[in-house]
């Protein structure tokens, strides 16, 4: 079979990629990229599995649905291109930053320095119409996403979940809560941060679990400049 993914993921996924439900969402795909406008572009669909491996996931920050808007979706959640508008929740997740940990907000939403660290920041769905938000949803990237998540809660390597809003909290019936640690709050978009992301700490708290395992900690501290 075709290799998807080119690294340790694409063995921990393989049944799903054999499956029909992903052989239907194949062919969905194709011919929404051929006739419609989709982000992230083909080449960056599996960009959160292939910049943090399966084995070095220390932490899952779970998001929904890629940004619409051209030039912003690239494979992360909450991550934008290079050159593009911080979108606001990015920008509510840089002011918690700064109140948690001191950590000064840069002038971009390129957030590829965190995934190498071992932060995967994984939709549940992975790709969109442009224009179109959950335009995806329901076509099988869930099925998909689904076996990541439980892939990672059965590792024997404990793993902290990040968990903003009701639908990312919804995945939590797909994690062993007793061997990982789950980190909630409500989302960090404009309409909610007020209601509980503000002051939740959850960089800190990342950082004390990480520590508490024996693990180095991540340095949330993003580049000033990106290429």
């Amino acid at each position: 079979m075709k290799t998807i993914i080119h690294n340790d993921w694409q063995e921990v996924l393989q049944a799903e990629f054999a499956s029909e439900s992903y052989r239907k969402l194949h062919n969905f795909l194709k011919e929404e990229y051929r006739t419609q406008k989709i982000h992230p572009d083909m080449y960056h669909i599996f960009t959160a599995f292939e910049l943090t491996p399966f084995q070095d996931v220390k932490v899952v920050i779970l998001g929904q649905d890629p940004y619409h808007g051209p030039n912003q979706a690239h494979g992360l959640s909450f991550s934008v291109l290079p050159g593009q508008a911080i979108p606001p929740s990015l920008q509510n997740i840089y002011k918690e930053l700064a109140s948690d940990l001191g950590v000064m907000p840069v002038n971009h939403g390129y957030l590829v320095d965190w995934a190498k660290q071992g932060v995967l920041m994984l939709n549940t769905v992975l790709t969109v119409r442009e224009g179109q938000a959950f335009s995806h949803q329901g076509r099988g990237w869930e099925k998909l996403t689904d076996a990541a998540i439980s892939a990672l809660s059965n590792r024997k390597q404990p793993v902290i979940f990040v968990l903003w809003g009701k639908a990312a909290q919804d995945k939590i019936k797909l994690i062993d809560t007793k061997r990982n640690i789950i980190i909630k709050s409500a989302h960090p978009s404009p309409l909610s941060a007020y209601r509980g992301f503000f002051g939740s700490k959850p960089f800190s708290k990342v950082n004390a679990a990480l520590e508490a395992m024996g693990q180095a900690p991540i340095n949330w501290q993003l580049p000033a400049h990106v290429k």
